[in-house]
């Protein structure tokens, strides 16, 4: 009996993602643990194991299918020696869409050329099959779906169909007592905005973008924000840090962000008011500082997590984000690598950012934007001098962390990252 090969939910709140790539063939014999996929969530790509053993005998959506429900039938595994033909399944429900209403179909020029149409697709009687992100892309182009010809399972429409295709210009009905050739009217503009009036490139937005875009409107329309910003002189810090690098040698070398991220943490500790997320029932006040390093990876963002970062020295900090950032970026994240948190650090300094307020990446109660470390004039005992300044801004949800708790842990950061050596204490 063949068994179904089901898309998996990788995290908790995955509701559906990219099927990449198979990494095995229909005919090929699989066993159980061997590794047959790789899937693309909103925030990585993972490997997926086979569960069943037998015979790849249909794959049911192929790669490069986006969009793909949980639990969608995605291939099936038949025993040795089980015809093919008896395994039939359902279309994935995944991929199919309900029938769109069927507009009139005006007749056919009677001089166009057949090259310039595509050979229909399969289909089931009035019905067009194509996958939700080939539809949309039809309609952002002008195409008639009915008119693109289906390299998916069964005559289906998908991404690169659509794609490919070219917009075909309707045709105007001809006006009565006239005969011959149809009216061609001028095809859609291909900007929606400003039509005619600039040129541009649709880039689809994949689940990563669309994920970034969904949580970011609603921490920045649902969470309270408020700022706090302190100028931290780090002229010491900069020192420590290369006294620690000469000391560690070949080793991993610590960056100035490992150790804003263990000064941080230690800050949590000591206001643990501010170490919180908000719930409807009840503020969640964290034992340990998990501090979030967002990283900017191609087509959105990612904030991988090093636990307990209180208690970690600055060399497994450094290796653990140097390894996280790495990773992240390649996209190879296991979902508990980037999911959870309790705070988050989002650092600019490096592109010459002198200050920024950064959005609130839900559930965590605030995040700490880093700007660039830059000489600046100071006065200290009443004279001028010269000092390299980092300015820092804190975004805080005001539903956990009201104003003096949010001012009580900048002081608490300023005092550990002006005064490095108490980190060791």
């Amino acid at each position: 009996m063949a068994t179904q090969i089901l898309m998996p939910a990788l995290s908790p709140t995955m509701t559906e993602g990219t099927l990449t790539k198979w990494l095995v063939k229909e005919g090929d014999v699989i066993k159980a643990g061997d590794v047959i996929a790789e899937i693309e969530t909103d925030k990585a790509t993972m490997e997926v194991e086979a569960v069943d053993e037998g015979i790849l005998s249909r794959i049911l959506v192929p790669g490069g299918t986006e969009n793909v429900a949980v639990n969608t039938p995605i291939g099936l595994i038949t025993e040795e020696g089980e015809a093919a033909s008896s395994a039939a399944a359902p279309a994935p429900k995944a991929v199919a869409t309900p029938a769109a209403p069927q507009a009139a179909v005006a007749p056919a020029a009677p001089a166009a050329s057949p090259a310039a149409v595509s050979a229909p697709p399969v289909s089931h009687g009035e019905r067009v099959f194509a996958t939700p992100l080939a539809r949309r892309i039809a309609r952002d182009k002008g195409l008639d779906l009915a008119q693109v010809q289906g390299s998916g399972p069964h005559g289906r429409i998908v991404k690169a169909d659509v794609e490919a295709a070219r917009p075909q210009a309707p045709a105007a009905a001809v006006p009565s007592g006239r005969t011959g050739a149809a009216v061609i009217t001028p095809p859609v503009p291909s900007t929606p905005f400003a039509p005619g009036s600039a040129e541009f490139t649709a880039i689809p937005n994949d689940g990563m973008r669309r994920t970034v875009a969904r949580r970011l409107s609603e921490a920045k329309a649902t969470i309270p924000h408020y700022y706090l910003t302190v100028d931290c002189e780090i002229d010491n810090l900069l020192a420590m840090r290369k006294t620690l690098n000469e000391q560690v040698g070949g080793g991993t070398k610590i960056s100035v962000n490992d150790m804003i991220v263990k000064a941080l943490a230690l800050a949590l500790v000591k206001v643990p008011a501010a170490n919180a997320s908000w719930t409807d029932e009840a503020i969640l006040r964290y034992a340990h500082a998990d501090i979030a390093v967002a990283v900017a990876v191609e087509g959105g963002l990612i904030t991988p997590i090093v636990r307990a970062a209180e208690v970690k020295g600055l060399a497994t900090i450094a290796g653990e984000t140097r390894d996280l950032a790495e990773r992240a970026r390649s996209r190879k994240l296991k979902p508990e690598e980037y999911q959870g948190g309790t705070f988050t650090v989002s650092n600019l300094g490096m592109f010459g950012v002198r200050q920024f307020a950064a959005v609130i990446n839900p559930p965590h109660g605030g995040i700490l934007a880093i700007g660039a470390g830059e000489q600046r004039p100071v006065v200290k005992n009443g004279a001028l001098a010269v000092a390299t300044v980092m300015t820092v801004t804190l975004s805080a949800d005001h539903r956990v962390i009201d104003g003096a708790v949010g001012a009580g842990l900048l002081a608490a950061f300023k005092r550990l990252i002006e005064e490095p050596l108490t980190m060791l204490l």
